[in-house]
């Protein structure tokens, strides 16, 4: 029997949590290995189609089921990817350099988890080392692993921050986001132009007034531009 809206038993099944290993407050790789097959996926967005009063069988949106599943293997990438596993991979030959590391406006692409419409904006991810770095890549693939999920910011923020303290054990982590939000700007109250700049500091950038000054002067003032 194909599979269709009406033929789908989703609605019956009950929730399970994601499955996943846990680190301190922290659950990793915690995609689910009970979500619906890719027919039941696609089959949600002919509802979805039929729902907003068009034709989901026209030429244009024949394919748009399809389009839009694949689409969101992309956009949610994040629920099969290991934030600890990344930055596991560290190495201690620095010459002794423990003085901060600062990775700025890393592209952020996320989805708001009440409305499910984008989150764009940048992200700014500092640490103080202890014995050990990590390459720069891996900062921005934990962003990345985080973001791409269903979020709000703030938890983000702290997701990020927590899994390098947790991993690295470094002597501080500074962690800013800014970002904006489509579920504000082109619905409810309708605001194009406003970001939400969302911070979690930890360690030294928290304690030390100095310190938490030093990494917001090289990440410099928060910009409502992302190129969107």
């Amino acid at each position: 029997m194909p599979v269709t809206p009406t033929t789908m038993k989703l609605a019956g099944k009950p929730a399970r949590p994601a499955r996943g290993r846990e680190s301190g407050n922290l659950v990793l790789g915690s995609a689910r290995t009970d979500k619906p097959t890719r027919e039941e996926a696609e089959a949600a967005v002919r509802t979805l189609l039929l729902w907003a009063g068009d034709d989901p069988d026209r030429e244009g949106l024949a394919d748009t089921p399809g389009r839009v599943v694949r689409s969101y293997e992309e956009f949610f990438a994040g629920y099969d990817a290991d934030p600890v596993e990344m930055l596991n991979r560290t190495f201690e030959e620095v010459d002794g350099y423990d003085e901060m590391i600062v990775l700025k406006d890393i592209r952020l692409e996320s989805y708001c988890e009440h409305h499910m419409v984008p989150i764009i904006g940048k992200a700014h991810v500092g640490y103080l080392p202890s014995t050990r770095v990590v390459g720069i890549s891996k900062l921005a693939r934990v962003v990345d692993a985080y973001a791409k999920r269903f979020q709000v910011q703030e938890k983000l923020t702290a997701q990020i921050a927590n899994s390098i303290e947790e991993v690295l054990q470094p002597r501080g982590v500074a962690v800013i986001i800014e970002a904006a939000h489509q579920c504000m700007t082109t619905r409810g109250v309708h605001k194009p132009g406003v970001a939400l700049v969302t911070s979690r500091m930890l360690g030294a950038f928290r304690h030390d007034p100095l310190t938490r000054r030093e990494f917001l002067t090289i990440v410099g003032n928060p910009s409502s531009s992302f190129g969107v």
